[in-house]
């Protein structure tokens, strides 16, 4: 029975970072049969499949391991599951328990038996071909815990079209789960943060830090399923908040105090440097106490970026926090003063 309802690998591939169109395909193989979830992502997403750039603030966060979502009309599902279940009955040794469990999933999609919340269908019910889907587990490749992985393993099961799937199937997919997808292929873009003086400051100097508005926009991908009888969406929206600096270094004073500069009313952060402000605090910015030597300092720039959905229906909700960083090197030279 596990070899029939084991889901396997989405296959996801988004091709660009803009536009991207993925069709996860659904069939049989030798771990079972699985559901066609055609999800597709456009926006600012990940490229080859992979999980974007953005880490969740609250560790207890996590992408759907696993799902349901619908997988094949009546005639192709009985084409698919009866020459599963065939072969699987037929392998040498398949007797005892297994071959039970499997005569009994035979029945189930037969000859109408019922299984514990579950009722049987009639022939693969082909009499209603076209009125809805049967729907099935799908894994998501980027779980790396193999248990969470596989947990969606009931058997496949039939869905109206334009009726909800039953309450038991708790993970049955809906904008909410497109969403956190869509959250977890998120493409950031770097933190590229402006300095005064650029790469080379020097001691006891404060050095200016800004983000400019053009460079610091909010940021949107988003999760798709469309299949007949059955289009759901969600948009995954992230808007830049603050900005924290780490001077790479304990020998070194960060403004504000905290390291965390937050967004002005235009929606940049911090101040750009000008002539004749040498001598003052920047709203935003380090002082480094002690030289770099022959070396730099990795000034890391982490942004937070708040982050929220929309989707089908009018929902939507907040989403945890995301951060993303990067390093830049700074060289900090022993000199006490200097004019700019």
């Amino acid at each position: 029975m596990l070899a029939i309802t084991e889901p396997a690998y989405a296959d996801e591939e988004p091709a660009n970072a803009q536009g991207a169109n993925t069709e996860q395909s659904g069939g049989g193989d030798g771990k079972g049969v699985y559901a066609a979830a055609r999800i597709q992502y456009s926006g600012s997403v990940a490229k080859g499949g992979g999980t974007g750039n953005v880490t969740s603030t609250d560790v207890n966060w996590t992408p759907p391991p696993c799902w349901y979502a619908p997988y094949l009309g009546a005639k192709d599902f009985k084409k698919e599951m009866s020459k599963h279940i065939d072969s699987q009955l037929n392998t040498p040794g398949m007797s005892g328990t297994a071959g039970s469990a499997l005569g009994e999933t035979k029945r189930h999609y037969e000859d109408e038996f019922d299984i514990p919340g579950k009722p049987g269908y009639k022939d693969y019910n082909v009499e209603n071909d076209g009125k809805g889907m049967f729907w099935a587990g799908v894994e998501n490749p980027n779980e790396p815990d193999y248990l969470k992985r596989t947990s969606c393993t009931d058997l496949p099961f039939w869905v109206e079209n334009g009726d909800a799937p039953p309450p038991q199937y708790e993970e049955a997919i809906t904008p909410e789960i497109l969403a956190a997808l869509a959250y977890q292929h998120m493409e950031l873009p770097d933190t590229k943060v402006t300095l005064a003086p650029e790469t080379n400051t020097k001691v006891n100097l404060p050095t200016w830090a800004w983000l400019d508005k053009a460079v610091f926009d909010e940021v949107q991908a988003t999760a798709a399923l469309n299949v007949p009888g059955f289009n759901i969406q969600a948009t995954t929206t992230a808007k830049p908040v603050s900005l924290k600096l780490e001077p790479g270094t304990e020998d070194a004073e960060t403004y504000p105090a905290s390291g965390e500069c937050t967004i002005n009313a235009d929606d940049s952060i911090g101040e750009p440097y000008a002539k004749g402000k040498a001598n003052q605090t920047p709203p935003c910015g380090i002082k480094y106490l002690r030289s770099s030597g022959d070396g730099t300092y990795k000034l890391q720039a982490t942004i937070t970026w708040e982050i929220t959905w929309t989707g089908t229906g009018g929902a939507g909700d907040d989403l945890p926090n995301g951060t993303f960083g990067n390093d830049q090197d700074i060289t900090v030279q022993e000199i006490q003063s200097v004019n700019r």
